[in-house]
C-alpha cells in the first residue's frame, strides 16, 4: 500500500510548523557522549510545554537519556517502552600534526562518503575552562587533491583508507601545530557533518544528515503529543530517548535494565533496499521509501506482539511492510535481551536512503505512518480487555504454538 494513494492522516503533507520542529531535532549537535543536546535542549522542553502534570520524567547518571514516564510508580500496570535513540555516529579528533593536519577517526562513516564536506568541530574553550565551543568553516579531506593520487584510485580500483582522513583547517604560517591547538582542540573531540535537512525533490521527501536517528526520537515526541490529552488509564507508557546506540545500544540497555518494561517497542531508520545501488546479487528484502513503515520479524521481536501491530494497521488501513532479522534487529529493539530482561519486543523503523552519510533521505509519509501505527497499537492495548487495558498474563499466554497445526 502506497502512502502517497492513501488518503488518510498519515499521507498529508507534513505541515511547516511539524518540519521545523523536526529539523530543530535533527539539527540538535548529539554527538555519542554529548547527547544531552538533544534529549535536554530539544526534546525535554518540548515534553514540558504539552505532558500532563502527573507524568513524570527519569534522568540517569551515567548517560543523557532521558524517559518521560505517563504513569510513574504504577507497577501494577503493563509498562510499554517506546525508545529513539539520540546519539549521532561522528568523527573524532585522532592526532595534530607539526603541518597542522587534524588526522580524525571516521566511526561508522564510509570514508569516501566524507571527502569535502563541511563539518562542525566541537571542543573545549581554552579561555573559560569547562566550557565548550564549535567551529565551523572546517572540512574533511584525504588526497589534497586528484594529482596526488594513485592511478588505482584514479580509475576507482582502489577507495579511500580510513587512516588518510584528515580535517582541513586551513592553517598556515609558522607553528601550525600550536595554532591548532591553541582553539582548544585535543584528541576525542567529536566533529560532525554540518548538513541540516531540506525537503527534497520528490513528493513529500527531505535530506540531510543525521536522519538516523533523530528521527525515532521525534517520533516518540510525536506519539506522545497525540496521546497526551488522552485517558489511557490502563497502561504504563515510557516514552524514552536514549543514548549510545551507535556504539552497542548501551544507553536503552542500561535505561531498560534499571526500568523493565513488559513492552519494548524500538523506532529507528531502516533501508530503502529496493532502491540501494549494486546490491541486486544479494536478494534483499524489497523495502521501498514511500511503501510505509516497516516492521520487524525475526531474531528477538516478539511475534504475537508484530501480528497485533500488523492487525492494527490492517484495520486502520495504515501503510506498513514487513522486515525480517537473523540474530540481530540491529536496534534498540535488542536493549531488553542485552539487558537480561523479560521483555516482549519489537522494531519498528521508516526505509531511508543513503544512511551514514550527509544525504540521507526520506518520506514524511513513512514516518508519519509509523507514528499513528503506534498510537493506535497503544490505545489497543488501553481497550483490551473490554477496556481493563492489556495484562503480564496476555503476553505470557498469547506465545504462538506450532505443534497443533
Amino acid at each position: 500500500m502506497s502512502v502517497e494513494n492513501n488518503n488518510q492522516p498519515w499521507a498529508e503533507p507534513m505541515s511547516q510548523e511539524t518540519f521545523e520542529f523536526m529539523s530543530k531535532v535533527l539539527a540538535s549537535p548529539s554527538p555519542i557522549g554529548f547527547e544531552a543536546a538533544m534529549s535536554y535542549g530539544v526534546i525535554k522542553p518540548e515534553f514540558e510545554s504539552f505532558m500532563p502534570q502527573g507524568w513524570g520524567i527519569h534522568q540517569f547518571k551515567g548517560n543523557a537519556s532521558l524517559v518521560f514516564d505517563s504513569h510513574p510508580g504504577r507497577d501494577d500496570l503493563t509498562s510499554v517502552m517506546i525508545v529513539g535513540h539520540a546519539d549521532k555516529i561522528r568523527m573524532q579528533v585522532r592526532k595534530i600534526d607539526n603541518d597542522g593536519k587534524v588526522w580524525i577517526n571516521t566511526d561508522s562513516f564510509l570514508p569516501t562518503t566524507l571527502i569535502g564536506h563541511e563539518v562542525k568541530v566541537f571542543c573545549q574553550n581554552p579561555e573559560q575552562p569547562g566550557s565548550y565551543k564549535s567551529i565551523s568553516g572546517c572540512t574533511v579531506e584525504a588526497l589534497g587533491a586528484i594529482h596526488f593520487s594513485t592511478p588505482a584510485q584514479r580509475t576507482g580500483e582502489q577507495g579511500i583508507k580510513p587512516e588518510t582522513i584528515y580535517l582541513e583547517m586551513h592553517m598556515h604560517g609558522d607553528d601550525r601545530k600550536a595554532q591548532v591547538e591553541a582553539l582548544g582542540l585535543r584528541p576525542g573531540d567529536p566533529i560532525l557533518l554540518d548538513r541540516p535537512i531540506k525537503r527534497g525533490v520528490g513528493k513529500d521527501t527531505f535530506y540531510g544528515a543525521y536522519l538516523d536517528n533523530g528521527l525515532g526520537c521525534f517520533s516518540v515526541t510525536e506519539i506522545a503529543r497525540k496521546l497526551a490529552s488522552e485517558n489511557l488509564d490502563n497502561v504504563r507508557v515510557m516514552y524514552t530517548i536514549a543514548t549510545h546506540e551507535e556504539i552497542g545500544r548501551f544507553g536503552s540497555t542500561q535505561v531498560v535494565g534499571e526500568l523493565k518494561p513488559d513492552i519494548l517497542i524500538a523506532t529507528d531508520v531502516n533501508h530503502d533496499y529496493e532502491a540501494a545501488p549494486g546490491i541486486g546479487a544479494r536478494n534483499m528484502n524489497p523495502l521501498k521509501m514511500g511503501e510505509g513503515f516497516t516492521i520487524g520479524r525475526g531474531a528477538v521481536a516478539s511475534e504475537p506482539l508484530v501480528q497485533m501491530l500488523v492487525n492494527v494497521c490492517r484495520e486502520k488501513g495504515i501503510p506498513h511492510q514487513l522486515d525480517f532479522s537473523g540474530r540481530d534487529m540491529g536496534t534498540d529493539g535488542m536493549a531488553a535481551a542485552l539487558a537480561g530482561v523479560d521483555s516482549a519486543a519489537m522494531t519498528v523503523g521508516y526505509p531511508i536512503r543513503n544512511m551514514h552519510t550527509s544525504s540521507e533521505s526520506a518520506h514524511t509519509g513513512d514516518l508519519k505512518a509509523s507514528i499513528y501505527a503506534i498510537t493506535e497499537l497503544l490505545r489497543h492495548f488501553n481497550d483490551m480487555n473490554e477496556g481493563k487495558g492489556i495484562t503480564r498474563d496476555d503476553l505470557k499466554n498469547s506465545h504462538i504454538r506450532l505443534d497443533n497445526l
